[in-house]
């Protein structure tokens, strides 16, 4: 009999968003048969309290899985050592997790894409990732899955032995990267990784994201995505830890399940490029960007 992989849900201080996550995880088609471990962060400041309370009240009803397990915690770790300390905790546990946040929606698919994965690459060793989105590639043709090098945050899977190579230390993982391999690790330079490897040593972000991403990158390793997405986030409505208000990442979630996955591990030319692409032109022209910039200062203003 499977054992399918326990899933990770960090949650903080949305309650609308919290809500909407679980109601469609508990849409999944594998979701009855699989463990869910709700990670729920203390306060960071007195004016969070009400809304971390109105959280927990709502988990309280959670339903639908085949166990349900929340963790409040008093304090705050804050997201990147919430998520470290839960992954790992799992991952000692069960050996695989699923990890999602309180801003993703899901396929009713999204937990089989994952399980299936999980199963098939399972003594793959240079697969260390498994993503759940997709930026919105137009006009391509790529198979339903691909190998790709950057790992994506929002919505994902991995092992004990993939996870084993995380390094948390930031001058570690700067101290190994060569000229080369940092345009390579930035999609050609046209997406702001290592910048946000450096803006992590100085201070200004706490993202667990880019390192882990980083860890996968000095071993040559290579995630596994869709080319449809199986996920939506829905935080970029200024309410995330590091999202602002913009649509440039917003998807239609695939409502169909992945019935095929590659063959060969090695990156996908085509998607790749696809990829950089995207990346290259995602923040459109000067009037779109524009707006996209009155429209967040007005929001931190209201703030």
């Amino acid at each position: 009999m499977q054992v399918f992989a326990p899933i990770a849900l960090f949650v903080y201080n949305r309650p609308q968003h919290t809500a909407r996550t679980l109601k469609f995880l508990q849409q999944n088609e594998l979701a009855a048969e699989s463990r869910l471990f709700i990670f729920s962060d203390g306060p960071a400041k007195e004016s969070d309290e009400e809304l971390v309370a109105e959280v927990r009240e709502i988990l309280k009803n959670t339903e639908g899985f085949k166990s349900v397990e929340i963790l409040e915690r008093k304090t705050n770790l804050g997201l990147a050592d919430s998520v470290i300390a839960g992954v790992s905790q799992l991952i000692k546990n069960y050996g695989q997790v699923i990890v999602l946040e309180d801003d993703l929606i899901t396929s009713p698919y999204t937990l089989t894409y994952f399980n299936e994965a999980l199963q098939r690459y399972k003594k793959e060793e240079k697969v260390m990732h498994i993503g759940a989105y997709m930026y919105p590639l137009k006009g391509t043709d790529l198979p339903e899955t691909f190998f790709y090098r950057a790992a994506s945050s929002w919505g994902w899977a991995t092992w004990e032995r993939a996870w084993n190579h995380f390094e948390p230390d930031i001058d570690v993982l700067i101290s190994k990267f060569s000229h080369q391999q940092k345009a390579a690790f930035s999609i050609d330079n046209q997406m702001n990784f290592w910048k946000q490897m450096i803006e992590f040593k100085k201070g200004k972000n706490n993202s667990w994201a880019i390192r882990w991403y980083a860890s996968i990158f000095l071993q040559g390793g290579l995630t596994l995505n869709p080319s449809h997405s199986l996920v939506n986030n829905i935080g970029h409505d200024g309410t995330g830890v590091h999202s602002g208000i913009n649509e440039i990442y917003n998807v239609i979630i695939n409502p169909k399940p992945i019935r095929t996955f590659p063959e060969k591990v090695a990156e996908n030319k085509e998607a790749y490029l696809a990829i950089k692409a995207f990346l290259g032109n995602r923040k459109g022209n000067i009037w779109e960007r524009l707006k996209r910039f009155v429209k967040q200062k007005l929001h931190n203003f209201k703030a």
